[in-house]
């Protein structure tokens, strides 16, 4: 796997879900630079669960976001508090709230775009 190209789509994948949030009302997310290394790893996981996984769709990247979250000793929580490793998108992705599976959506489209357009399938 081209380590070089899956940091490249990971940027691009963080940064389209802080556009997304902030067009939501949400302007919590910092840029990639500013990212701390925990979500920056969360996100390159992604992009290679992907990757590996090119017929997962949406629901299958936030399953395999919640399987390491979870792994990493985060819990459902009402608020995203990294400290206290808790987050409220700790649930099934047919419980999410529509804005939220959304992200996935556009995750799983990048990831499947840039892959495509390098790899010509």
């Amino acid at each position: 796997m081209n380590e070089e190209l899956v940091l490249s789509v990971a940027r691009v994948c963080h940064e389209a879900n802080r556009a997304w949030c902030a067009s939501q009302g949400d302007f919590s997310q910092v840029p990639w630079d500013d990212a701390p290394d925990w979500q920056k790893e969360s996100c390159i996981n992604g992009v290679r669960f992907h990757l590996e996984n090119p017929t997962a769709g949406p629901s299958g990247s936030h399953e395999n976001w919640s399987k390491v979250k979870l792994a990493e000793g985060w819990v459902y929580g009402p608020v995203k508090d990294a400290e206290a490793k808790t987050h409220p998108c700790l649930v099934p992705y047919g419980d999410l709230p529509e804005d939220q599976r959304v992200k996935d959506h556009i995750f799983t489209a990048i990831v499947r775009t840039i892959d495509q357009f390098y790899n010509g399938d």
